[in-house]
């Protein structure tokens, strides 16, 4: 006699409830029995012997089914995977959105100061420097909306431990990322408006109205 501790055996979501293990021939029936390998190797190696092996043993009892722990939970959360791989296409589709947008405000905002760059430049300024400035622009756009929306995701885990239980709610990662992944994008958006702002002709853009 013994005690083991608490497990799941149909979902991982489902209430634990109490049981009592007994010896699968204790009564002399075998039918609907499970058995519970456990391997240090890939459970897809063995499956064949443990066939072989049960049917040596019991002749008259058929293997009916054959599946690994991790098989089991995988099947158990098909719902939460669909929608992380839908939260994951929003969330590069939204990447893409801010990405295009972030590029047209840039581009329209590098057409209007056409003047302006050839003024600088005709005085002296780099091209780097006009990039730098560019890129400054940007980035002030982009760190702005980046706090804001850090801000509601730290405020939203509150509703995500409602639908996700043991949800590790102090993990900072995933909003690290985020962050970094948007910076990313938007330098990528940026830089051909810089680029092209840096490549304005002095001359050329002092008499652009």
């Amino acid at each position: 006699m013994g005690v083991v501790g608490d497990a799941n055996y149909y979902e991982i979501r489902e209430t634990t409830r109490r049981t009592i293990y007994l010896p699968a021939f204790q009564d002399g029936r075998v039918q609907g029995r499970n058995f519970v390998l456990r391997t240090n190797i890939d459970p897809a190696a063995v499956a064949g012997d443990v066939r072989q092996t049960v049917h040596a043993v019991l002749k008259t009892v058929p293997v009916t089914g054959l599946t690994t722990l991790s098989d089991q939970i995988d099947a158990s959360i098909v719902p939460e995977r669909l929608i992380a791989t839908l939260s994951g296409c929003f969330g590069a589709l939204g990447s893409l959105l801010a990405a295009i947008g972030l590029y047209g405000l840039l581009a329209y905002t590098v057409t209007r100061r056409t003047t302006e760059f050839g003024i600088r430049l005709a005085l002296g300024a780099t091209r780097g420097n006009v990039v730098r400035m560019v890129l400054g622009d940007a980035m002030t756009m982009v760190c702005a909306g980046l706090t804001l929306g850090a801000l509601v995701s730290f405020w939203g885990k509150t509703f995500a431990t409602d639908l996700i239980q043991d949800l590790p709610v102090n993990n900072v990662s995933p909003i690290a990322i985020g962050v970094v992944a948007m910076i990313g994008i938007a330098l990528f958006a940026a830089f051909l408006p810089a680029l092209r702002a840096a490549r304005v002709d002095p001359m050329e853009a002092l008499r652009h109205e």
